[in-house]
């Protein structure tokens, strides 16, 4: 398309703006297509500049302010949630930190694109931001209907990193920061959607281990179980959980060895007696 100031008609401008669009999909989805030229940039940017800027009744503000929400509904629909819905566990995970990754490629490029929607029809009607309404889009359509079968599978990890499996940390990093990202800056999401779930299932897992434990070992065994599962834990939160977890979760695994604790009492004293516990130990046990 020249650019020019004939009055642009909204198919001729819309298909222009569609074509840049489709490439755009195409490079994220990883199909041949060469990369965007600046000056194409440009067009595109120019193209809607223009088409929102033509006197009445050639103004198209509103509809391009429409498409634009448009773009990400179909790209959500026909693309990121298939390849979602057709998979589970760890695939789904690493298929969906690829999604969420090409997806704020998408906004990025498509909130340049239709700055100008931002600067003056955005502002004036007190709406939502162009890039924020991609990022509700994807949570509305995409993040909301899969978030407990995320968190599930993220905690299902854990408990396999806990039990001694080795697994792929980058990825529950990259996962959760998803959690993280779609709050926009407020930390709701994660808390809600996974922090919460996770820290109850942690003392549950705790609880179960702790009362084996509590039986099975010697006082000072059990003591160093419960030093080495909070620096395991308190590793966690450094590798990929959010720092601000590691209160909440600490505080939590620490009572629930406690709990352990203070309802065997009477076998505990009595394991120490046989055992000639120091009275350090007897101290730290205190401490737990």
């Amino acid at each position: 398309m020249n650019n020019c100031r004939n009055t642009i008609q909204f198919d001729e401008g819309w298909n222009f703006v569609q074509k840049a669009i489709t490439k755009l999909i195409n490079i994220i989805e990883g199909l041949p297509e060469p990369q965007f030229t600046t000056q194409e940039n440009m067009m595109v940017y120019e193209t809607i500049y223009n088409m929102c800027t033509q006197k009445p009744p050639y103004d198209h503000t509103v509809r391009l302010h429409e498409k634009y929400q448009e773009c990400y509904v179909e790209y959500i629909l026909t693309t990121v949630l298939p390849s979602l819905n057709e998979k589970n566990g760890e695939l789904m995970l690493r298929e969906l930190v690829i999604r969420w990754s090409n997806y704020k490629i998408m906004v990025d490029y498509l909130s340049k694109y239709f700055h100008y929607l931002d600067r003056y029809y955005v502002v004036r009607l007190y709406l939502i931001p162009c890039k924020e309404v991609g990022i509700l889009t994807f949570r509305d359509l995409v993040y909301d209907r899969i978030k407990r079968k995320v968190r599930d599978a993220v905690i299902s990890l854990i408990n396999r990193e806990r039990e001694g499996e080795q697994i792929d940390r980058v990825l529950l990093k990259n996962v959760l920061d998803v959690f993280v990202e779609i709050g926009m800056g407020k930390m709701d999401y994660y808390e809600e959607d996974f922090e919460e779930a996770m820290i109850n299932d942690a003392a549950a897992y705790y609880s179960r281990k702790a009362s084996i434990w509590v039986l099975d070992s010697s006082c000072y065994d059990y003591m160093l179980k419960a030093h080495e599962c909070f620096r395991q834990e308190k590793d966690r939160v450094s590798c990929y959980l959010h720092p601000s977890t590691e209160t909440k979760l600490l505080k939590k695994v620490q009572q629930e060895f406690s709990s352990v604790v203070s309802g065997h009492s009477a076998q505990l004293l009595e394991k120490m007696h046989l055992e000639d516990s120091s009275d350090d130990m007897v101290d730290d046990f205190v401490v737990i």
